[in-house]
């Protein structure tokens, strides 16, 4: 607030926020990164770009239409995902945290409701809250392409790169690079 519609790189904010934290109670602040996104996902902070954020008065509120699945949406999201990981396929039996999350992010406008629900391990939750849901999918068929590729799976393999293409055709991460053999 001391700084308002000034934008702050994180690192920066992550240094001032530890220092005074440990000034302010002697201890050290365990995990400042989702300190600020939280404060982001809630209005109080802009998200300016990647790793910058902003206090902006006119703009900070409170905001209320974040919604949380129920215990009871969760259960049945787990239920119809069979208890198992949408991307991995791994569950329970195989000893795997399982989480419910938002197909659609909330901070987005993705709404609690079954329908945008969906089972994901630890591992691919985590994935998918960094590198962001396309990202983790072009990925993931980059990643099968390349170890199909040296099988004689043809039919796999061309299923495999109509998908990238449509990636491509779209201009969807265009960022992530598809090396074509």
């Amino acid at each position: 607030m001391k700084y308002p519609n000034k934008h702050i790189k994180h690192p920066e904010v992550v240094d001032w926020v530890t220092s005074e934290w440990e000034k302010m109670t002697g201890e050290k602040f365990r995990d400042p990164d989702r300190g600020i996104r939280s404060l982001a996902q809630q209005g109080f902070l802009q998200k300016i770009g990647k790793g910058i954020y902003c206090y902006n008065p006119e703009y900070a509120h409170k905001r209320y239409d974040l919604e949380d699945f129920t215990q009871f949406q969760k259960k049945e999201i787990l239920e119809r995902d069979e208890y198992k990981c949408v991307i991995c396929g791994m569950g329970l039996k195989e000893g795997v945290e399982l989480h419910v999350d938002h197909i659609k992010p909330k901070d987005f406008g993705g709404k609690a409701v079954i329908e945008n629900g969906q089972t994901l391990c630890s591992r691919h939750n985590f994935l998918k809250k960094n590198l962001k849901q396309t990202e983790t999918g072009k990925k993931m068929f980059i990643k099968m392409l390349e170890s199909v590729n040296h099988t004689n799976d043809t039919e796999l393999k061309a299923f495999l790169e109509d998908v990238l293409k449509v990636y491509e055709k779209h201009n969807i991460n265009g960022h992530i690079v598809w090396k074509k053999e």
